[in-house]
């Protein structure tokens, strides 16, 4: 059983996704504020903690710099929701969250970064927003779409294809100064946004094969986007 505990206001945001979370194996507890939540992982020692980095009472960095000071605390994983501006970015960064995630959330992007933390070797990463042409085939079959947020982990794209969790992707896509990146792709998250008449949904994808160039090159244009003191958050 994975135990989550989340911010309550982002809780019932999530709750309007048909996701994972819903699935028998996880249990999510909601909460009023960051000492709230200490006070859970406390008793519960939570798996994943997601919260804003700014709530009456305890913050978000204040919660995450107490919990990795503490041997019996530190193992859980933390994503943070935070307004992006240079300075929040820079908290995040600093207090030793996993991953922070800009507001107004996107439920697909914090969806995806909650799967890979709770089903993936934990990593740190930061994740950027991006609008890229993305030219794939997954069973044979050829697509496109675009990407709507990249990582060193993976990306969130967003196309009319019809793809699956668990599905294996080739994709091929252009950044800036990095020519054309080749990559393997696994399916682990799909959002159809609610109240949309787009036949588009976005999908998590996980990389599968990317080697130390491809992330670096990866990682120098996160750096490139969010500055140098955040390229590796």
């Amino acid at each position: 059983m994975k135990t989550v505990i989340i911010a309550e206001d982002l809780k019932i945001s999530l709750e309007r996704e048909q996701s994972f979370f819903s699935r028998s194996g996880i249990r999510i507890i909601g909460a009023d504020s960051n000492d709230e939540i200490l006070d859970l992982h406390r008793t519960e020692n939570a798996n994943l903690i997601i919260t804003n980095l700014d709530m009456p009472g305890m913050s978000g960095e204040n919660l995450c710099s107490l919990i990795r000071a503490d041997n019996k605390l530190r193992s859980v994983s933390i994503i943070i929701v935070c307004s992006e501006t240079a300075s929040n970015l820079q908290r995040c960064a600093q207090c030793g969250a996993n991953a922070f995630i800009s507001s107004p959330i996107n439920a697909a992007v914090l969806l995806q970064e909650a799967h890979q933390l709770l089903h993936i070797t934990q990593r740190r990463t930061c994740r950027i927003p991006l609008k890229v042409r993305l030219e794939g085939q997954a069973k044979g079959k050829p697509f496109t779409g675009s990407i709507e947020n990249i990582s060193t982990a993976g990306l969130l794209i967003h196309t009319e294809a019809v793809l699956f969790e668990g599905d294996e992707i080739q994709c091929s896509f252009d950044l800036q100064d990095s020519g054309r990146i080749y990559l393997s792709a696994e399916v682990v998250r799909t959002v159809e946004p609610q109240g949309s008449s787009s036949l588009k949904k976005y999908y998590g994808v996980r990389f599968t094969d990317i080697g130390d160039a491809v992330a670096s090159d990866i990682e120098a244009f996160i750096k490139t986007k969010t500055g140098p003191h955040l390229s590796r958050c």
